[in-house]
């Protein structure tokens, strides 16, 4: 079992009962209050002895965020190809050309499936 440093009845943080006490009995709040060195340290070496125990790491945000720099230049990409005539046509025309290279893929691919067919069936025989 854990040594439990803080009073854990109720009564005993009440108004009346509050001598010599931490009145938070919060664990997670003021957990330096009963460290009798807090009192001889100055705010200075208070901040450098918190921040080597909690360190904080620094958010990116805003424009400085390598994340929005991405999403701009796609942005401004999608864009240029939704509103420029030109581009939209060199798209379909290389679409167009990319689906004819396909198909004649295609074709050869079943052309020399029959061939392979074929050439296994004058085996057997």
């Amino acid at each position: 079992m854990q040594n439990n440093n803080y009073d854990t009845n109720i009564e005993n943080t009440r108004v009346s009962n509050v001598q010599n006490m931490n009145s938070n009995q919060n664990p997670y709040i003021n957990q330096t209050v009963n460290n009798p060195l807090d009192s001889q340290m100055n705010p200075i070496s208070q901040m450098a002895q918190m921040n080597q125990t909690n360190p904080v790491t620094p958010i990116k945000s805003g424009f400085n965020n390598g994340d929005f720099i991405k999403g701009a230049l796609i942005g401004a990409a999608v864009t240029y190809l939704l509103t420029n005539k030109n581009a939209q046509q060199g798209i379909m025309k290389a679409a167009s050309k990319g689906s004819e290279f396909f198909q004649a893929g295609m074709e050869e691919l079943k052309e020399r499936y029959e061939d392979a067919r074929a050439q296994m069936e004058a085996n057997q025989q």
